[in-house]
């Protein structure tokens, strides 16, 4: 049997293989800026999802203001790379949606990357942001807040503190931001919406009360980002939605049909029955499964079949009735596709069952 999205893979592709479906890819990317235009939100994507210039430079064709990513290395190869890629758009602005502890290296490079785009850094303490001072005049800041994930972020009340020490480090403060991560759990996309708009509303008072102008409100996730509060935000960041993943279908935020990368894998063993074996394991697929998800990920075109174990190279599917043949090439659907990508050098973008380009990840394992 050769299922649906398996039938679009192309043929003779030598397993595993990181496959991007182009026309999915582009109903999301145009689906997402559309509902920014419409909502009034400037979008600002997250680009540590796909780490490619190619991508990168379709986001900014559709509208995008700039991009977010998570490090200064991120930021460099995409602020470098993205117009070449496409002799289109390149990169003018750029958020390090990250609380950086400016070290000296990362102070050199980001005045380096400010000679050739306008470049905005997360903080979250006013020690970081008293070393930005080297870059006052050059580079920008917003404080990080929590909504609730527990993660980095000073309390909302606590923003404006911040910001002070940065203005008085003479960095120019641009606005709040924050993550609403914990959307990332069955049900819970609606209220972590609610968090992030009532975290950045409070953390915005402050900063105007303590003399600051108009200040940007920045968030978003993929599973939130389509139930933001009206007027919560003033700028959207997410990343997955681009390409989607298995966790984004149980979470309900899309449907496979959406997914716009996959595994394609072959099944290399059938030792027992209700058991296939797959050559694409965790240094492929990425090891991510939180505790709701039902796998390590999912097979396109068996929506009951789970990956129940994963090794380096070895995905054991549990498929039950009707399962893939021996030797035979399926699409598999990763947990993270932020982690798949930083694991593959190139992503093979396939149109109607044909391959029609490699793109390369650039920004791959740039983690400083």
């Amino acid at each position: 049997m050769i299922g649906v999205v398996s039938g679009l893979l192309p043929g003779g592709l030598a397993t595993p293989a990181t496959v991007v479906f182009a026309d999915r890819l582009e109903a999301n990317l145009a689906g997402m800026a559309a509902f920014a235009a419409e909502e009034r939100l400037a979008l600002r994507p997250h680009a540590k999802t796909h780490k490619c210039p190619q991508i990168a430079g379709r986001q900014l064709a559709l509208g995008a203001r700039g991009l977010s990513a998570a490090t200064v290395g991120e930021a460099e190869v995409l602020v470098s790379r993205t117009r070449a890629a496409l002799a289109g758009p390149e990169v003018e602005d750029v958020f390090i949606a990250y609380p950086l502890w400016p070290a000296a290296d990362l102070v050199t490079r980001l005045g380096k990357l400010a000679e050739r785009a306008t470049v905005t850094v997360g903080t979250d303490s006013a020690a970081a942001a008293r070393l930005l001072a080297p870059l006052a005049g050059r580079v920008a800041v917003m404080v990080e807040v929590d909504c609730g994930l527990g993660r980095s972020g000073v309390p909302p009340a606590e923003a404006a503190g911040v910001a002070l020490a940065a203005r008085r480090a003479g960095v120019q403060v641009r606005g709040v931001f924050t993550f609403p991560g914990h959307s990332y759990r069955p049900g819970a996309a609606a209220q972590a919406a609610a968090d992030e708009a009532a975290a950045l509303a409070e953390a915005a008072a402050g900063l105007a009360a303590a003399g600051f102008g108009t200040v940007e409100r920045s968030g978003g996730s993929t599973p939130s980002a389509r139930l933001s509060v009206p007027g919560g935000l003033s700028e959207l960041r997410p990343g997955v939605y681009a390409l989607n993943d298995a966790q984004q279908v149980e979470l309900g935020t899309c449907s496979m049909s959406e997914v716009a990368l996959m595994v394609a894998a072959t099944v290399v063993s059938r030792p027992a029955p209700g058991r296939i074996v797959l050559d694409a394991g965790s240094k492929v697929l990425g090891p991510d499964r939180p505790a709701w998800a039902t796998g390590y990920g999912r097979l396109a075109d068996w929506p009951g079949a789970r990956i129940t174990g994963l090794w380096e190279h070895h995905a054991v599917v549990a498929v039950e009735g009707d399962s893939p043949a021996l030797g035979e090439t399926v699409a598999v659907v990763p947990n993270h596709v932020c982690t798949a990508v930083n694991l593959v050098p190139e992503l093979l973008v396939a149109d109607r069952g044909q391959v029609v380009d490699r793109w390369p990840v650039a920004a791959r394992a740039a983690n400083r």
